[in-house]
């Protein structure tokens, strides 16, 4: 996935802050934005996002019913999780938990994009496999 969204969600305007919100994973999020933004064919997004037809027929629709519940309820919509690999850094914020990528490499990233924070750090998954001392710290590694 290259063009993950740049925000975390959206919010109805007018209704109070929403307990129970819609969740939309990247795969979906990646499925609208693939047909209903690009414009593409179903046939030409599932090869781009490289499932079958059928699996990209599957997601598309649940993100549209997804879309749709939060449309009709007033629910807010969250991106999140999914089955999805990203080729950009990202990173995190430690004053709002934020995770943002940052696809302008040759940039510096100074600021958190939602809270503004400057205590921000280049996210790494964290190896539940490996231990202190399974970690070799020469410098040929």
């Amino acid at each position: 996935m290259t063009n993950p969204p740049h925000f975390k969600g959206f919010r109805p305007i007018g209704l109070p802050k929403e307990n129970n919100p819609v969740v939309l994973n990247y795969e979906e999020y990646e499925a609208i934005r693939l047909c209903d933004f690009e414009l593409y064919s179903q046939f030409e997004a599932s090869q781009i996002m490289e499932v079958s037809r059928p699996t990209y027929s599957r997601i598309y629709e649940s993100a549209r019913r997804k879309v749709a519940e939060a449309f009709v309820l007033g629910k807010a919509i969250l991106f999140e999780g999914g089955k999805v690999f990203f080729d950009t850094e990202w990173f995190s914020c430690n004053c709002c938990g934020c995770y943002f990528n940052h696809p302008a490499k040759e940039q510096e990233i100074k600021n958190c994009t939602l809270c503004g924070s400057t205590e921000i750090e280049q996210y790494r998954e964290k190896s539940q496999s490996s231990s202190a001392k399974d970690s070799c710290i020469c410098s040929s590694c």
